[in-house]
């Protein structure tokens, strides 16, 4: 393929993904004639392009398009949907040419006239022949504008001077200044120059950390001239792999327009911080995972239109993208006011496949059951559409996002709508990290997934604890499970050499929606650094995404935060499998609940089931208000209604809430101390009615099991959310 052609497929494909996102905001705005002015240009420039390099099909779909915006152009022609639909038609017929184009160099053989008819019948115009005489005509515009000149007689270009008068200039972008002058430079070559980059970075690293280590260094001023340099060509580097966000938005306008004609709804998509900035090889890599979490919120999230008017909703839905940095990293938020996760269906299909059992959905809270959105092949939808519904998507999003180091969070509200929070890095090449050593050896674990460090030990405020065998830190109220990362990689021996620490620290970070803590002997430094691929007996391991290279010249391993969250999973999914060795599988057989202890009222030990805790918090007495005579606590700014196991809710001083979360309803009970977790076997009760479930017989005690509900629903006077 020659360099003409090259250069044409480049500039094409530049102006198609341009196209779709601005036909459909010209649909909501035909009278914006800088809009027109744009997809008009487009279409010019293809057709004229084509005509210098032989590109017949190609030339009459675009002249065709072209025809027919100069109508609209002239008021001679109204902006329609079909109108709309017309050209978006023509531009996925010029997409798939080119497409051959750049495969075989050529156009493909073919027919394109169900598309030339369509933008006919819109426009209401008799066909133009392939013979058209206004050809010559805007074949010699576009000769003059490219420094060439078309010879009626021979039918072809020639090299020549401008024609008498010069060339019709092109009207000038609005806001274009002259003085900014831009160059086309080879994605490869941009390539080759990080990397040259990024290995001038490992080695400013080693320079410092010798001049650091030595005295009286003569080379101390240059090195420090050095290190300021090597940043300031880094950033200027990753500049020029800086796309704007709004590149991998272009295509989503369309992608919900195609859903509203098919299935019938009213979408708005409002889109905002495109400008914001990112690595072109992470923006690749988040388009579809976009893509896919925009087309099931128009599909499955938005309702039609009809529903939307039973919800009390407004008839059209809508769905917002936003984008913005902190912290060195990227957020991009997707929130639509549709219908939410319905729980019922989850749980039906999660049951009905296999993914859990009763038992095991009973243990899980709202948040870990809309957690099964993510598993493979797993779909909720009543019908399969061409849109989505067919169990593929979702799994996808989650895995492209953690292979670049980043994380998605979901927050779904049934009957009000969904947010997706995704946490991705601004580039992969050079990216800071936090250094942690266990056993000696030490190991990078990206800054992007890290939230917080916490100094544990005897000496310390906070300790390690177990329940159940499971070691968990108890912090802010939350019990957060543990890691040993020195057991995991067992490079050291758990009850031995780790036992002779005094303090540790804990590497609390999340990953696809759970909380957990990573526990190392020490952190050493946080540091920029070079990520390079991990050799290939290592692959397999997937626990390692990767290596770097630090000043000293050590290489060190990269951890996986994702990888780490499975072994979470797979330890919590082994202790249940024990746990239930030694129980008969038959029907009838004894059920499990998780209880969490506390001290309240009388001597009594008290419990309440675990599955209904939504957090747990210290209060004082200041912090109770009163809402029409009732005590009420700000949370998750809402008024929130508090009560006490003695029926006063006013709190003493150094006193617990728990929080308790039914189908959406918070609401606080007061007590005197939170004691543990603990398991019952055997069946509780349903009496939604007494303030007791029951009074059973655990660790040696008889202990009374609070109904949270009762408070709620049947507290005389109490009753009702403030």
């Amino acid at each position: 393929m020659d360099d003409i052609t090259t250069e044409f497929l480049i500039e094409t494909k530049e102006g198609l993904a341009e196209l779709d996102n601005a036909l459909v905001l010209f649909e909501r705005s035909p009278e914006d004639q800088d809009l027109l002015a744009r997809i008009f240009r487009v279409f010019h420039t293809i057709k004229g392009s084509c005509g210098f390099i032989g590109m017949d099909r190609l030339g009459r779909i675009a002249h065709r398009a072209e025809d027919i915006l100069d109508l609209v152009r002239e008021r001679k022609l109204s902006v329609t949907p079909d109108f709309i639909t017309a050209l978006l038609g023509a531009v996925d017929r010029i997409k798939s040419i080119t497409a051959v184009v750049e495969e075989k160099g050529a156009e493909p053989p073919g027919s394109d006239e169900e598309i030339l008819e369509r933008m006919d019948a819109v426009a209401g115009v008799k066909p133009v022949g392939e013979d058209d005489s206004g050809d010559s005509e805007d074949f010699e515009e576009e000769a003059a504008e490219s420094g060439k000149q078309w010879s009626s007689a021979s039918g072809d270009f020639s090299s020549a001077a401008k024609p008498e008068g010069g060339p019709r200039e092109k009207p000038a972008d609005k806001g274009h200044d002259p003085s900014q002058q831009t160059l086309r430079v080879s994605v490869d070559l941009l390539e080759d120059m990080m990397t040259v980059v990024s290995e001038l970075v490992l080695t400013r690293n080693q320079l410092l950390q010798t001049n650091r280590t030595a005295k009286n260094n003569l080379f101390h001023m240059p090195l420090q001239r050095l290190n300021q340099v090597v940043t300031e060509l880094q950033e200027s580097v990753m500049k020029t792999r800086m796309q704007p966000i709004g590149n991998a938005w272009s295509s989503l306008p369309r992608i919900v327009r195609d859903v509203c004609a098919e299935l019938g709804k009213r979408i708005d998509l409002e889109m905002r911080g495109q400008e914001t900035e990112l690595d072109r090889q992470v923006l690749e890599m988040i388009k579809d995972p976009l893509m896919h979490m925009v087309r099931n919120a128009a599909d499955h999230g938005i309702e039609d239109p009809a529903d939307r008017i039973r919800a009390g909703k407004p008839e059209t839905g809508h769905i917002r993208l936003n984008a913005y940095h902190q912290g060195g990293h990227i957020i991009i938020e997707i929130t639509d006011d549709g219908r939410g996760l319905a729980l019922e269906k989850i749980v039906d299909r999660a049951l009905h496949t296999g993914l859990a059992t009763q038992e095991q959905i009973n243990n899980m809270s709202p948040q870990q059951i809309q957690q099964f959105i993510f598993r493979p092949g797993f779909s909720t939808a009543e019908r399969v559409t061409s849109v989505s519904g067919r169990g593929v998507g979702m799994d996808v999003v989650r895995a492209n996002i953690q292979k670049i180091g980043g994380s998605v969070h979901m927050t779904s509200s049934e009957g009000r709508g969904m947010t997706f929070t995704i946490n991705i890095p601004l580039t992969l090449a050079i990216v800071p990290a936090l250094i942690v050593e266990v056993a000696g050896a030490r190991f990078a674990f990206p800054q992007l997934a890290v939230g917080e460090l916490v100094m544990v030990g005897k000496n310390c405020e906070t300790e390690i604890e177990t329940v159940n065998g499971t070691p968990v830190l108890r912090l802010r109220g939350h019990l957060l499970p543990l890691i040993y990362l020195g057991d995991y990689l067992k490079v050291w021996d758990k009850h031995k050499e780790h036992a002779q620490l005094d303090t540790r620290y804990v590497v609390v970070t999340q990953s696809a929606g759970v909380q957990f803590g990573l526990v190392v002997d020490h952190v050493l430094d946080m540091e920029e650094i070079v990520v390079k691929p991990a050799a290939r007996n290592l692959r397999d391991v997937h626990i390692f995404s990767g290596n770097t290279i630090l000043g000293d010249g050590t290489v060190i391993m990269i951890l996986d935060p994702s990888e780490l969250m499975q072994a979470v999973n797979m330890r919590a999914e082994k202790s249940d499998s024990e746990d239930n060795t030694d129980k008969p599988l038959l029907e009838g057989a004894a059920q499990e609940n998780l209880l969490l202890l506390f001290k309240a009222g009388d001597r009594t030990p008290k419990a309440a089931p675990l599955k209904m805790v939504s957090r747990l918090r210290e209060i004082s007495k200041n912090e109770i208000e009163l809402s029409n005579g009732r005590p009420v606590l700000q949370h998750l700014g809402r008024l929130m209604p508090v009560f006490s196991y003695g029926g006063n809710a006013l709190a003493p001083d150094n006193a617990f809430l728990i929080i308790f979360d039914d189908q959406g309803s918070h609401f606080g009970l007061i007590v005197d101390q939170v004691l543990d977790i603990a398991r019952y076997t055997g069946a509780l009760p349903d009496r939604s009615e007494e303030m007791l479930l029951d009074t059973i017989i655990l660790n040696q005690q008889s202990t009374d099991v609070v109904n949270p509900r009762w408070y709620i629903e049947d507290a005389p006077g109490m009753g009702g959310e403030a």
